[in-house]
């Protein structure tokens, strides 16, 4: 604006009638603003204003003739438009009324049509809105469907899909609806459900819990028939190529080729029916309810407390598994079920462990496993001291071993129940020890104490093939004959080789060497003989009824029985394929043990001897004021006499030094008891008849030892045994 002024004020100072034009000239083109032009006109010169005004007014009057002109020029025209004008208006009129007229009619005819069209409209609304409808209801009805297959899965207890079908809601249907109401209601209510599963699950859970504690035996004793039969296919295919090879463990007692052919293919055909019958842990437990619950923590990233809860239980359920019966020492099949329960037990913690991944881990596992060794080991240490029959032992060790190696095979470490097996089989030998220690006395309470007769070949045959006896002498014998041993002796024989027997099945699946069994089965022996058997003897030999033909046949006996113990080495060594030559190999005590019973014998035959020496002593009634002997020897001396010879006839069986000692110490007791007679201190006086008839009973001593009643004195020794009752009576007469 200020240049718009500023050019004005220049324009002024040039010309100002030129100045006036040019003002007048921009103020009707409009190009300048007005105010400024008019300004530029006042401002800046005196008297501007009239002289603008002049030129204003001039030009106006130039622009009022020009109208004019223009005005006259255009007139007759108007004048021809107004004239055209006034024509047309009748026809004006005219169309006024026909359009009057017509839009009257287009009223009446439209009224219809715009019934008609508001019914469109109203259609068209309807359809619009049912389209909007049709459309939320495809947007809403997956939502729906979903939800409905949701409760159709808990309806139906698959609660795993359940869970899945609500994070489809979640992630992927309700945005689409969540302006809904129904959607908000369902989206409050999963919540619910969710925790629904949880306890529904969790019920389910605990059921499944209930039900293998109660079937667990059942697993247990799947699992460990299963594990038997494999062990007994094994053995047999093993004794089978043993045969093969020529190799087999019991040589006198060897099982026929053909009959181990006849037991392997017995044992295919049993393996091949129990292929069809194999049952695992699966076919028996339906396991779904701890993989659904897993499943459906595990969804809910809750999985910590499903695993702490399961274990927790668990560990409970096997406390309660590892706890035994009070009575279970009783019979075998209270160790079985106890047995068969903690097999069930890990069963199903091992099939959890490989099909599951977290529930359990082998830490956990072992840690269970060694907490319950250590329980089942305590348990059947205490109730097994109450065993005392060798067959439930026997019985108990099989179940442990079938026990170790069930478990074994699914992974569990089994050394410390083997090592618990040699401490029962310390107690097995005792048991046995004790079993044979009443078939011993059986067999001596039977026994008649004399020798074996024999009245056929086929007799013989039968006693030398139970008994390892050899005398070339008697052999050429004709029949009817006697063996020197009485009928215990084999019977001896034969119970320690059934013992040696029952001692060996508890060393069998023990996993031991040959030498180690070899080693068990001599130590369990020298047992039986020093302990046991040398018991038996000793008191046998003590008991009052054992008279002195049956301590002659004892000897008699132990004698046998100690030369057939170098045949029990070789029957041991022949089951375990150790030889005798080995450095470490022990011997059977089989030979002090006899030695110390027919010392004990011989011992209990002096005394016996002498007892009865005592007692037809007593018989003896002698008159010491008699005036005249009777002329013989005294009755009671006689019968004793009688007696002695009988007796010593029988010692002919013994060893000679056996016999001599016996007759000597008998001759001097004798000597000794006679002498007594005569210094009773109640004896005041002897006559000279008493003197002779002690006399002459004391010359048939003489002669009786002379006669050498068993054979083997050098000259005068056995009479030396009267010497000094001799001498004694000599002092006396004189």
């Amino acid at each position: 604006m200020m240049s718009a002024v500023g050019k004005s004020g220049a324009m002024l100072e040039e010309d100002p009638d030129q100045t006036y034009e040019n003002v007048l000239a921009e103020i009707q083109s409009f190009e300048l603003p007005i105010e400024a032009t008019l300004r530029s006109v006042y401002d800046d010169q005196p008297n501007a204003h009239k002289k603008f005004m002049e030129k204003l007014d001039a030009c106006i009057r130039n622009h009022d003739k020009e109208i004019e002109k223009m005005c006259n020029f255009h007139h007759q025209g108007f004048v021809d438009a107004i004239t055209e004008l006034l024509k047309v208006r009748t026809d004006a009129e005219k169309l006024k009324v026909q359009v009057t007229d017509t839009n009257r009619r287009f009223q009446d005819a439209g009224k219809e049509v715009i019934v008609q069209t508001e019914d469109i409209i109203r259609c068209r609304i309807q359809q619009r809105n049912i389209t909007t409808v049709v459309e939320k209801l495809q947007l809403c009805l997956p939502v729906l469907e979903m939800y409905s297959k949701l409760k159709e899965q808990m309806s139906t207890k698959r609660y795993y899909s359940a869970l899945k079908t609500m994070e489809q809601l979640e992630n992927v249907y309700f945005p689409r609806v969540s302006q809904y109401r129904f959607c908000q209601l369902m989206i409050e209510n999963l919540p619910k459900l969710r925790e629904d599963i949880k306890e529904i699950s969790m019920s389910d859970l605990k059921d499944f819990l209930e039900s293998i504690r109660k079937h667990s035996d059942k697993i247990g004793e799947t699992a460990m028939k299963q594990a038997q039969q494999q062990k007994i296919f094994t053995v047999t295919l093993q004794k089978q190529n043993n045969v093969k090879f020529g190799k087999t463990m019991y040589i006198n007692d060897r099982i026929p080729e053909e009959r181990n052919e006849i037991v392997l293919k017995h044992a295919f055909e049993e393996e091949d029916e129990n292929e069809e019958e194999v049952l695992t842990v699966q076919d028996l437990v339906d396991f779904s309810p701890v993989y659904q619950c897993l499943h459906i923590y595990s969804v809910l990233g809750d999985e910590e407390t499903f695993e702490n809860y399961y274990r927790k239980q668990r560990k409970k359920q096997a406390r309660l598994v590892l706890q035994p019966q009070s009575n279970m020492h009783e019979t075998v099949d209270g160790y079985r079920r106890y047995f068969t329960q903690i097999v069930g037990f890990f069963v199903v913690e091992d099939h959890i462990l490989h099909v599951t991944q977290g529930l359990v881990t082998r830490a956990y596992t072992d840690e269970l496993w060694n907490m319950a060794l250590s329980k089942i080991i305590a348990v059947l240490r205490a109730h097994s001291s109450y065993c005392t029959d060798p067959d439930l032992v026997l019985e108990l060790k099989n179940l442990i071993v079938i026990f170790a190696d069930t478990l074994q095979g699914y992974g569990f470490p089994v050394n410390r129940l083997f090592d618990l097996l040699f401490e029962i089989r310390d107690q097995y030998n005792e048991t046995l020890l004790k079993k044979w220690a009443g078939v011993f006395r059986d067999i001596f309470e039977e026994d008649n104490y004399s020798p074996i007769p024999i009245v056929s070949e086929e007799e013989y045959k039968a006693i030398i093939s139970k008994f390892p006896f050899q005398d070339p002498d008697l052999e050429k014998q004709p029949f009817p004959k006697k063996l020197p041993m009485s009928q215990s002796v084999p019977h001896i024989y034969i119970q320690v080789k059934e013992f040696i027997y029952a001692s060996l099945k508890f060393s069998e699946s023990l996993h031991r060497s040959s030498t180690e069994i070899d080693d068990m089965l001599r130590k369990s022996t020298n047992l039986l003989l020093t302990r046991t058997l040398s018991s038996c003897l000793l008191n046998l030999i003590k008991k009052p009824h054992i008279g002195l033909t049956e301590l002659v046949q004892i000897i008699i006996n132990t004698t046998h029985l100690e030369q057939a113990c170098k045949y029990l080495e070789d029957f041991i060594t022949n089951i375990t394929n150790i030889s005798q030559e080995t450095v470490h190999t022990t011997r059977l005590y089989g030979l002090s043990t006899f030695k110390d019973a027919r010392h004990a014998a011989e011992g209990e035959i002096y005394t016996k001897l002498n007892q009865k020496i005592d007692e037809f002593v007593q018989l003896a009634d002698y008159d010491w004021t008699m005036s005249e002997p009777d002329g013989r020897a005294s009755g009671y001396l006689m019968d004793l006499i009688n007696f002695l010879r009988s007796i010593f006839q029988v010692f002919t069986h013994l060893p000679g030094k056996v016999a001599q000692t016996a007759c000597m110490s008998a001759c001097q007791h004798l000597s000794t008891s006679l002498m007594q007679m005569l210094l009773d201190s109640e004896l005041k006086q002897i006559s000279m008849g008493a003197v002779q008839q002690f006399n002459l009973d004391v010359i048939q001593c003489e002669l009786f030892a002379s006669s050498e009643p068993v054979p083997g004195f050098q000259g005068d020794t056995l009479q030396l045994a009267f010497i000094d009752l001799r001498q004694f009576e000599f002092d006396t007469a004189s």
